[in-house]
């Protein structure tokens, strides 16, 4: 998906794995926190619909490498804002597991790099939601500049991760970090396209006026 084969191998790849255990800790606090809330069939709808969005970012949207990874339409604040952080969360990991079970086996190695990269930023964007967003406004309120500082906090966190896995397995070279700068600045389009995305989606959200559905985050219609 993002980081690519070989470029953190050996005892290093050991990282990962830590890293991709505590990023799991963290959705389960979120996935259980939504259970309470809404419901175990809640959440494993939303978690289904999740899945199947993640899975159509990274196999059927646009995607294309550029250097040291690719670049994918990965609208994690999308997510986020119509099925909540837990939900979200289920099917980042899932999507990003069916990927590399049944169409990027080489990928595998590299799940627990990658799920760290998808997650972090999720939650790093569930912090900063509850400083841009009052307390008392429904997402389908949201402002655009509020979901272009979501999405910027979501696709920026990314960018991070994979500028920090490149340094780990490749050192500080110059080619090293010129790959990681076009990487960047080609996912920042990903920043400007996702808060358009954003906004559709909860304008739509809005005029079907969903309140109380269980496909759903009930934050998306009530304070």
């Amino acid at each position: 998906m993002h980081i690519e084969p070989g470029l953190v191998d050996g005892a290093k790849i050991v990282l990962s794995y830590a890293t991709a255990a505590a990023a799991g800790g963290t959705a389960l606090y979120h996935i259980t926190k939504a259970t309470r809330q809404s419901g175990l069939a809640s959440v494993a709808a939303r978690a289904v619909i999740a899945t199947v969005g993640v899975f159509i970012f990274f196999e059927l949207l646009p995607h294309f490498a550029v250097g040291v990874s690719e670049v994918h339409f990965i609208l994690g604040s999308t997510l986020f804002l119509i099925l909540g952080a837990g939900p979200a969360a289920i099917g980042l990991a899932a999507g990003l597991l069916i990927q590399g079970l049944f169409f990027s086996p080489f990928d595998l190695p590299q799940y627990g790099m990658n799920l760290t990269t998808l997650l972090v930023p999720l939650f790093a964007l569930h912090a900063v939601a509850k400083r841009v967003i009052a307390p008392g406004t429904a997402y389908v309120d949201l402002e655009y500049r509020q979901v272009l500082a979501l999405s910027a906090v979501y696709q920026g966190g990314v960018v991070t991760w994979v500028a920090f896995w490149a340094v780990y397995g490749a050192g500080f070279s110059a080619e090293s970090l010129a790959a990681i700068a076009t990487f960047g600045a080609a996912y920042m389009v990903v920043v400007l396209i996702e808060p358009i995305a954003d906004l559709a989606v909860l304008g739509l959200a809005k005029a079907l006026k969903g309140q109380g559905s269980p496909f759903v985050t009930p934050r998306l219609y009530a304070a």
